[in-house]
Order: C-alpha cells, then structure tokens, then sequence
C-alpha cells in the first residue's frame, strides 16, 4: 500500500512591528501601553483568520534576537507595523520590510501619531488610544477595520506594490534569500553550541530556560508586581532585560519600559535594604539619561526614589532632586501625581535648610498652593473623561473580561483623584472640602495600601504646616 501524501499545509504567518509595554508618546507626552494595542487589537483578528501571529518580544531564540527578526521581515506572509509613539525600532523595521518585499505590509498607528514627511503617501489605518487602555467600542471597531484590510491584503488580485520602494523602482526583483538565511541560522546555532561553557554563562547573570520569550517574563513580572512580589518580579525583568543583549555591551541594553520596571522593582523590594535598594534604582535609571531625558516615566519614577531618599535621610541633595524631577515631570505631563507630589515637596524645602529666610519659605509655601490649585483643576477634568467613558460603556454592551478590567481601572482612578482632591484641599486650608473628599474616596472600592499611603502624607504634611503654615495669608491652621 503506498505512503499517504502529507497534505499538510504550513499556516501562514504574520509578523507584527510594534514596541512592547509603556511606551512614552514624546510628542505628546503620554504613555501609551503598546501590549494592550497588540492584545486587544491586533492579534485576536489575526489568529481568527488563521495566520499564526507573533511579535518580536514572543520569537524563542538564544542568540541575537536580528536574525530570526531580519528572517521574519522576508518570509512573514503578512506584516503589521503599529508604528504608535514613533517607535523609531518600528520605523526602521518597516523600512526593511517594504525593501524586502512590494506586498503584504499593513501601517497602524493610535490617531495622534505625526506622519514624518516620508510617509505622507503610505496608508495609516489608525486607532483611538486613551494611554492607560482602549475603549470596547473601538476594539470593536477597529478589529473590524483590520479584519477587512487584512482580508483585502491575502486576497488581492491587484498586482500594484504597496510598498513604495517597489512602487518607485518598479524594475526592482524582491530577493530570494531562503537558503542563505538558513544557513545563517545554522551557523549561528553551531557558533553558540561551540562557546565554552564559561563564555555562555557570562551571557546572563542567572540562567534563563532556553524555552522563556521576552513576552512570557514580561508577563510573568507584571503578574507578580500585581500579586506585590516585588523580589520575583525584580528577578523577572532582570532576565527580560538580558534576553538577546550583548553582555559585552551593556550600554545597548537600554529598552526603557525594561529599565522603569527594573528600577520600580528593585526599589520597592527592599532588598538588601530599602536604602541601598533606592540607590540601586537610581543607578538603573542614570542608563537612560536621567540628567537630560525627557521621559516622562523617567523622571517620574526618579522623583519618587528621591523622594522616598529624601524622607528616610532628611538629606537636602535628594529633597533638590526631587523637587527638580517632579518639576519636569508636571510641566511633561501636566497631571495630578506630579503635581501634588511638587506641592508636598515644596512644603518640605520651605521647613529645611534650603530656604535660608522667610521670604523663601513664603515664596515656596505660595507655589505649593497654586499648584493644588491646579491639581484641582485637573482632577474635575479626569473626572469628567471618566465619567464619559463610563457613560458609553455602560450603553447596550454585554459585559466581558476586558470591559469588567476597564471598571476596575476605572474605580482605581476616581479613588486617586478624590484623595488628591483631598490632600489639596488639606494644604489649601480647606477643610470642609479635604473631609467631602475622604468621605467620597472611602465609598470607592479600593485596596487598604492606597489610603494607608495617602493617609501617610498627610500626616507628613500636616507635620509640615503646623511648623510654618502661620506665615501663609490667611494663616493655616486646622480646626481642633
């Protein structure tokens, strides 16, 4: 009897360009999360047309992660470019691809993306970001959209290019590079198996198993900041930050959402202690430039190590560098942590050696208040948006996990923004509305830690008031 033919086909194959985790929108300001555009978005209509789907963050590889990404961008029967926050890795590996290949490439981005000259004349099919997450209805909606573009691009019958290399240079032959690549990545296999075992050793400072991709560590250290086991999570972005880096060069092992993890974690672990520990965290984000960056997420979480420095040691160098990135942080962003926290700072200056007389003192207790203010300000806004938000979701839409997170996030928020009220109110002097607010912030669904810390730094900055809130007009004084 002869031999069943294999009649077996390969599913088709769709590579997808995009930076992962937190990344910051320079142009903006806002931090977007590229996970949930790929999660949400992306991959769930891609799998449901049966292409299997990766990133670059889910590619198994024990060596440099270009190869198998350069491989990918030739044979990858279609590839998705989400070039959202002008991810320039983004940028560059489209650039490859529309090289490589005339067809199959399909440009997204969130709608606030400023198209560089050079792409005016590509099709962007764009989607609505909020930063902190997407809508149902537009998940809805663009799931849609590239479902139908998708369909369109495997299923195209017009022979024109839609990558404008070949669109241009319309005598150029796409390469044909199958055997070359395979045997490079041979090569590559047989290079890394001949290494002494002491070399492959000194490529991570701990092992990591063969099998674990950048997304699973990710996934698995968000889990455990989630869960607050912060020695873990400290553990797994570690390793995250070592797959496919050059030991050898560790200035190139720089992806910043790695580093803001890394550096979150390593401070709130405490270990060996909480101050060293703080240090440590500062020295990881000294990688990223933190003198000159302009990242918000830098800066942010600089000023909150410095801020923690400042408030175990009274030492007036972290008290300045606080107030310095918490600065930078509110005039980046214009939003309600930095700014409360540059109010709480500022009352600190006033009450230390920093301020050497009254007029200082005042000068700094005055700007701690038109800050409030401001907070204020941008509190009814958060609010309202949330508001809007919940009042669309809450029209026709049958609940499911992501919309049932979305409330939970949601809740998250509105408990922040009552206590900012609240502590601004405090440091106004306005106490009827501090004690609305904590009444309104108590009726919100919260974990016990969120008001433990808020109930902290108003005692720190009652503390504060009492020693000088006199020489404000009219005085500070809370009611007995």
């Amino acid at each position: 009897m002869a031999p069943k033919e294999n009649t077996s086909v390969e599913p088709k194959r769709c590579f997808v360009v995009m930076g992962f985790g937190i990344k910051t929108d320079y142009a903006t300001g806002r931090k977007l999360d590229l996970n949930k555009s790929y999660r949400l978005l992306i991959k769930p209509v891609v799998e449901e047309m049966g292409l299997v789907c990766i990133r670059a963050d889910e590619i198994r590889h024990s060596g440099s992660i270009d190869l198998p990404m350069y491989k990918e961008l030739l044979k990858a029967d279609v590839v998705i470019a989400d070039l959202s926050t002008a991810n320039v890795n983004a940028f560059y590996e489209l650039g490859i691809r529309h090289a490589l290949r005339p067809r199959t490439t399909v440009v997204i981005s969130e709608d606030k993306l400023t198209y560089p000259f050079d792409l005016n004349h590509i099709k962007i099919t764009s989607y609505t970001h909020l930063g902190e997450g997407i809508e149902y209805e537009e998940v809805e909606r663009f799931r849609k959209v590239l479902r139908e573009t998708l369909h369109a691009v495997l299923h195209k019958e017009d022979p024109d290019p839609d990558s404008p290399v070949y669109t241009y240079l319309g005598q150029l032959k796409p390469p044909s590079l199958e055997e070359q690549i395979e045997k490079a990545v041979k090569n590559e296999k047989i290079r890394d198996d001949r290494m002494e075992p002491g070399v492959k050793v000194s490529k991570r400072k701990f092992a990591v198993s063969e099998n674990k991709t950048l997304s699973s560590l990710i996934e698995q250290g968000e889990e455990a900041i989630n869960k607050k086991e912060y020695g873990k999570a400290r553990t797994l972005f570690d390793s995250a930050l070592l797959i496919g880096n050059d030991p050898n060069n560790p200035s190139f092992n720089n992806d910043p959402y790695l580093i803001h993890r890394l550096a979150l974690t390593t401070y709130k672990s405490k270990k060996p202690d909480e101050i060293s520990a703080l240090n440590d965290a500062l020295v990881l984000l000294q990688q990223l430039d933190l003198d000159h960056t302009n990242d918000p997420e830098t800066v942010t979480l600089a000023g909150a190590v410095e801020k923690k420095l400042y408030e175990l040691g009274h030492d007036v160098d972290h008290l300045r560098k606080a107030i310095m990135l918490f600065q930078r942080g509110y005039y980046l962003l214009n939003n309600r942590y930095n700014g409360i926290n540059l109010a709480y700072m500022l009352n600190c200056r006033a009450n230390s050696s920093l301020c050497a007389t009254k007029e200082e003192q005042i000068a700094d207790l005055i700007y701690a208040n038109h800050t409030r203010r401001r907070v204020l300000f941008i509190c009814d806004n958060d609010w309202s948006e949330i508001s809007t938000r919940e009042e669309r979701e809450s029209k026709g839409v049958i609940d499911n996990e992501d919309i049932v997170k979305q409330r939970s996030y949601n809740n998250e928020r509105k408990f922040w923004i009552c206590v900012n009220r609240a502590e601004s109110y405090f440091g106004l002097g306005e106490f009827e509305k501090y004690k609305n607010s904590i009444a309104e912030s108590k009726a919100i669904l919260h974990e016990p830690w969120m008001m433990n810390s808020f109930e902290d730094q108003v005692v720190r900055l009652r503390q504060l008031l009492e020693k000088n809130g006199y020489l404000l007009n009219p005085a500070w004084k809370e009611p007995a």
